[in-house]
């Protein structure tokens, strides 16, 4: 029995203790995590594309007093800016005791999501039926986006320069758009082919109309022509406004609680707007941070960051440039001293496919924030591998301020793996490391969030920037 108890004290001294999370929660901070997650229920559902999502994100931070960024202006302690670059990216700073002359904090997080976006010319007919050519964007399961109902969102720019946004489907009075599949009858082949190839890319035609215009003259693409009609007498728009237009396709229903016990969100969007709404969150509610702090919500990180809005763009670097400027400062010097959380998702552990995760590694629902010390795939390849120094800081941070957290991968080594925007962080010679939440069912249409690990994110966050 002594031998036992010795041998248990020294478990207790040099093991992992045993990760408990939400079952050692107190009641309180559940409910408040709760609360928090109404307020990103509604972040969600009013951030499907990333322009809606820079909308909401600028609405929320006017709300509590962050001014538009003019360049050359000497800012003081607590001032709150904020930065939008050509409306599919936004950053917000509040300036801090220190300036940027230690560095800034800085929080990243991505606000596009896998979706179905339309070609530059989509509009056919087919036999009387109307439908839009589309392009998906991000990885998907394709088979996931038929037969489910589907709302068109996204801006037109007319030929004149006008800018028309577009947004149906979302009200429930409003009609909904459906990628159509085989019956079962009639799909003996398609049953037999790999899901990968089940639905060919090419067939992910979205159905729009079917009803002609009624006309006595004998004209082709009627179906066509009258939901042409359509759009011009709600948008005055012509088929070839959509050469110049940003649209796509995503999944027509709200966020929902999941669950008898209500504890999960299920949504579109998730990954990774669970992380941009709890970082956005902090830099509002920061107060007046030692060390000037930035949250940086951008665009393209779906399809590997690239061009003008994504995170391989300049816009975030020249931002702390001119912040450094004000300071009297050199930014790429700022840059060389600042520390990131990249906040990005992960895949949590899911039972039902337990044998592509590795246990010890994995991510899990309900057990709080997870570190992800690298990502990438195989031999750690297009991944930030973060240092052991500053792992050790974000764990101490983590620890004594008794937010609960994990670690973990994205699967088995050769099975595995995906890309954050913390290299790209990296790349700018700062520390980063990526911090999230876990979640179920990643890159699908409806996807699952612990509200309790939603929180502790946002606890996370808040703590760095102070």
């Amino acid at each position: 029995m002594d031998e036992k108890s010795k041998a248990k004290q020294l478990k207790e001294k040099l093991f992992i203790p045993a990760k408990k999370g939400i079952c050692i929660a107190k009641e309180k901070d559940i409910n408040k995590a709760d609360e928090f997650c109404e307020g990103y229920k509604k972040f969600l559902d009013n951030s499907p594309v990333e322009r809606e999502a820079v909308r909401y994100s600028l609405k929320l931070a006017k709300e509590n007093g962050f001014k538009e960024f003019e360049q050359d202006k000497k800012y003081n302690p607590g001032d709150k800016v904020y930065y939008i670059n050509r409306d599919k990216a936004i950053a917000l700073a509040v300036i801090g005791k220190n300036g940027t002359k230690n560095g800034v904090k800085l929080s990243i997080a991505h606000i596009d999501s896998p979706r179905v976006d339309l070609k530059p010319n989509p509009m056919y007919e087919d036999n009387n039926l109307a439908y839009f050519k589309t392009h998906y964007y991000g990885g998907i399961k394709k088979y996931q986006w038929t037969v489910m109902p589907l709302t068109l969102h996204g801006t037109v720019v007319k030929l004149d320069g006008t800018k028309v946004d577009i947004c149906v489907g979302d009200d429930e009075s409003e009609p909904c758009f459906c990628i159509t599949d085989l019956l079962p009858h009639l799909a003996r082949e398609q049953a037999t082919k790999k899901m990968s190839q089940a639905i060919d890319g090419e067939n992910l035609n979205v159905l729009i109309g079917s009803r002609p215009l009624k006309s006595e003259d004998d004209e082709s693409d009627l179906v066509k022509l009258n939901v042409m009609k359509i759009l011009n007498e709600k948008y005055g728009i012509c088929e070839g406004d959509f050469l110049s237009a940003e649209l796509c396709f995503v999944p027509a229903q709200k966020s929902r609680d999941v669950g008898f016990d209500r504890g999960l969100i299920g949504g579109y969007g998730h990954d990774d707007k669970v992380c941009a709404y709890p970082a956005l969150m902090a830099a509002i509610n920061c107060g007046v941070p030692e060390n000037t702090c930035i949250t940086y919500l951008t665009d393209k990180e779906e399809t590997g960051s690239d061009g003008n809005t994504g995170m391989q763009s300049d816009f975030l670097r020249y931002f702390v440039y001119d912040l450094a400027k004000a300071d009297g400062e050199e930014g790429y010097r700022v840059l060389s001293k600042s520390k990131c959380l990249s906040a990005d998702v992960n895949a949590a552990f899911d039972p039902i496919y337990a044998s592509v995760y590795e246990a010890k590694n994995a991510s899990y629902i309900n057990q709080g924030v997870i570190i992800s010390k690298y990502t990438g795939h195989g031999g750690k390849y297009d991944t930030s591998d973060a240092s052991a120094e500053y792992m050790g800081e974000i764990r101490s941070m983590l620890e004594n301020n008794n937010i609960t957290w994990q670690v973990g991968e994205l699967g088995k080594v050769d099975i595995g793996g995906g890309g954050t925007i913390a290299k790209y962080v990296a790349n700018m010679n700062v520390d980063v490391v990526d911090l999230g939440v876990p979640v179920l069912s990643m890159h699908a249409p409806f996807e699952l969030v612990s509200k309790f690990d939603v929180y502790e994110t946002y606890r996370a966050f808040l703590t760095f920037f102070g």
